[in-house]
């Protein structure tokens, strides 16, 4: 028997998504070909990846995030913002909700203008890798790597990017991997472009990964908050640094719109 989706396409710096109420849990988590078709987008509606809002008795909602593979997901940060908006528009949460995503409960803001200020959990550290860069995670694994000034533009993230995602190094888990400029004079952001896991490609922005380049920035100067430039958009992301290494207090900030609404 055929059945008829209703969804919500959002994006947040670029990065896009399909959001699914699922308020009455009737979407199959397992049917991962549908996540899959549905991302599709050449043969579906087309997205980096699709979100369910589901209801959880101790939080204001639960978000339930798949990769564009079909497969379940880590943290996704532009997507949490993204499912913080589409919370709005359904009436769940008026300004400030806390939820439950896959690496734990998150605190976010709303503005009226559709900035969102996301609480990411606490990172324990980071860990130096030679000749790799930086390893870290924020709700994701995350490789960051810093590049000579010039480079970035001209860089062949796909290929980069693979090639470091499935290295002996990172196993059959993978990690997610940013390319990193450091700005050229005061005041200006940081320039980041990322590899995606589960996405296999580069995408417009990712909000954990920058998260993880505002963090492994802060050894290179840079104090919170960091402004931070993707081919896709501008985010800020604030945070505390402790002696013992670890960061607290961590705030993805960023738009988070709303782009159509249909049926498939």
């Amino acid at each position: 028997m055929s059945t008829t989706l209703h969804f919500c396409k959002y994006q947040g710096t670029g990065n896009d998504f399909v959001m699914v109420d699922d308020r009455a849990n009737q979407f199959d988590a397992a049917d991962h070909q549908r996540v899959r078709h549905l991302c599709d987008r050449r043969r579906g509606i087309g997205a980096d990846g699709l979100i369910l809002l589901r209801q959880h008795p101790e939080y204001d909602f639960e978000m339930v995030y798949f990769n564009a593979d079909g497969h379940l997901g880590s943290m996704c940060g532009n997507g949490g913002r993204c499912t913080v908006a589409f919370a709005r528009r359904l009436g769940v949460i008026e300004t400030d909700t806390r939820f439950l995503a896959t690496d734990g409960p998150h605190e976010a803001r709303i503005e009226a203008d559709g900035l969102v200020h996301l609480r990411m959990q606490d990172v324990r550290g980071q860990q130096e890798i030679d000749d790799y860069g930086v390893f870290l995670d924020t709700g994701s694994p995350h490789l960051v790597r810093f590049e000579p000034t010039g480079i970035l533009a001209g860089l062949d993230v796909f290929a980069e990017g693979r090639a470091l995602r499935n290295g002996e190094l990172f196993r059959q888990k993978g990690t997610n991997v940013n390319f990193v400029e450091a700005p050229v004079a005061p005041g200006q952001p940081w320039q980041v472009r990322t590899y995606e896991r589960g996405v296999e490609d580069e995408t417009l922005s990712c909000g954990t990964g920058v998260t993880a380049v505002a963090l492994a920035a802060s050894r290179h100067g840079a104090a919170s908050p960091v402004q931070l430039r993707t081919p896709g958009g501008e985010l800020q992301v604030a945070f505390e640094a402790q002696p013992d290494g670890s960061f607290t207090h961590i705030y993805l900030s960023g738009p988070a719109t709303f782009v159509f609404e249909g049926e498939v």
